[in-house]
């Protein structure tokens, strides 16, 4: 049988940690990390780009205690379960958990200071018993995809922001932030306005004429004809430029 706090669950909300050990129990004991515990510092080579976009992660600073407090914790526990949130922002903050601390990356079992301690994740949809009960009889690994998502949004974050928010600063206007999603879609908005602005229109016209398949005209009868070859030959777009009142056939050829 499980001893008195035997497992560790890690979150990021105080709150959410004060429900949680009304919901499980004594036997489980719920910390809360208040979010992302490491980060890129705004500084220059805070990612390498020479070897392979290689980020130089460093604990903030007012992660310090949180940390602390949770390797107090897991001096007397055999189980963590890493429950951050489930999107990949989550899995970040659970796996940046595992490093700060020293731990494994989450996929094994790892043995620490002579004691076996099972590194898990678990993820929920709701705050309520059932669920916690029911993500606590499923956990995984944490998923490397998804935490390399982050990272390359983290990474894009500070290859845009960092470098090239000055640059606007200096060449535009202070107070002016460039990042991996407003510069590319300010960028597409300028190529478009672009376009817009060297757009040449040119007029061309179509030929359409409601016809009959017999000399009386009956509501079976009638179909709709666009004019599509004159002698032979196809039409283009552009082919009618002006007004059909104003085009002059030369030859005595057919239309169809």
């Amino acid at each position: 049988m499980r001893t008195l706090s035997t497992a560790l669950i890690v979150v990021e909300s105080p709150t959410k940690a004060k429900t949680l050990s009304q919901f499980l129990g004594k036997q489980y004991h719920v910390i809360a990390c208040l979010g992302h515990v490491r980060a890129l510092p705004s500084k220059p080579g805070s990612v390498d780009i020479k070897h392979d976009f290689e980020p130089k992660y460093q604990v903030l600073s007012h992660s310090r205690k949180y940390l602390d407090q949770i390797e107090k914790s897991l001096r007397k526990c055999e189980e963590l379960y890493l429950a951050t949130d489930m999107d990949r922002e989550g899995e970040a903050i659970a796996w940046h958990l595992t490093v700060a601390l020293h731990l494994n990356d989450g996929t094994s079992r790892h043995t620490r200071r002579g004691k076996g301690l099972k590194v898990r994740r678990i993820v929920f949809h709701e705050i309520t018993k059932e669920a916690i009960e029911e993500a606590l009889k499923y956990p995984r690994d944490i998923s490397p995809q998804l935490v390399d998502a982050q990272q390359a949004r983290v990474v894009l974050d500070y290859l845009y922001g960092f470098n090239l928010s000055p640059l606007l600063w200096k060449k535009v206007r202070p107070g002016l932030s460039a990042g991996r999603v407003q510069s590319v879609a300010l960028r597409l908005i300028c190529e478009r306005e672009k376009e817009i602005q060297t757009f040449k229109s040119l007029e061309y016209w179509s030929i359409k004429a409601n016809l009959s398949s017999s000399p009386e005209c009956f509501p079976h009868t009638l179909f709709s004809a666009e004019l599509a070859e004159i002698d032979g030959v196809k039409l283009d777009k552009f082919h009618i430029k002006n007004h059909p009142f104003y085009y002059q056939h030369s030859s005595a050829g057919s239309f169809s």
